[in-house]
């Protein structure tokens, strides 16, 4: 029963990845070459030819809804960073339920969502308001960072 479950959960971890992976190679981001790609180069995210990235329309709502959520937790001056980091994980969840984007623009999302995701991760794990409120300072930051680079 126990193989059962790990074959099950294997392949829903495997699908979820491939449904999510880039399969288009007709776009590239901005100053990239065939040549091999560095790691810190290939995390730095970059503009689609001077314009920001569109974001699938199925997929902007979980972004917005997020941003809206961190806005009112600051603005109410809220202390309760747990609720907060619980409420941006079920955003990110819908998001990449919801992943639909090809080529370079998601290549793009993913530079921004990843780092952004640590962050909630961080928050979720912080042990004192001190530290969540520096997390929080670094999510409203990403955000900043999402809208330089996508609409």
């Amino acid at each position: 029963m126990k193989k059962i479950k790990s074959s099950i959960a294997f392949i829903i971890a495997l699908l979820f990845t491939i449904s999510c992976k880039n399969t288009s190679t007709d776009e590239k981001p901005e100053n990239v070459s065939n040549t091999e790609i560095t790691e810190e180069s290939s995390n730095e995210i970059k503009l689609n030819n001077g314009k920001k990235w569109a974001v699938n329309e199925e997929m902007k709502p979980f972004i917005l809804d997020a941003e809206i959520i961190l806005n009112e937790y600051l603005e109410i001056e809220a202390s309760d960073y747990q609720t907060l980091a619980s409420q941006l994980k079920e955003k990110n969840k819908g998001l990449i339920q919801n992943c639909s984007m090809k080529g370079a623009s998601h290549d793009e999302l993913h530079k921004w969502l990843h780092p952004h995701m640590d962050l909630i991760d961080l928050l979720a794990k912080s042990e004192s308001n001190e530290d969540a409120q520096l997390i929080v300072q670094q999510l409203e930051k990403s955000f900043d960072t999402f809208h330089l680079y996508f609409e």
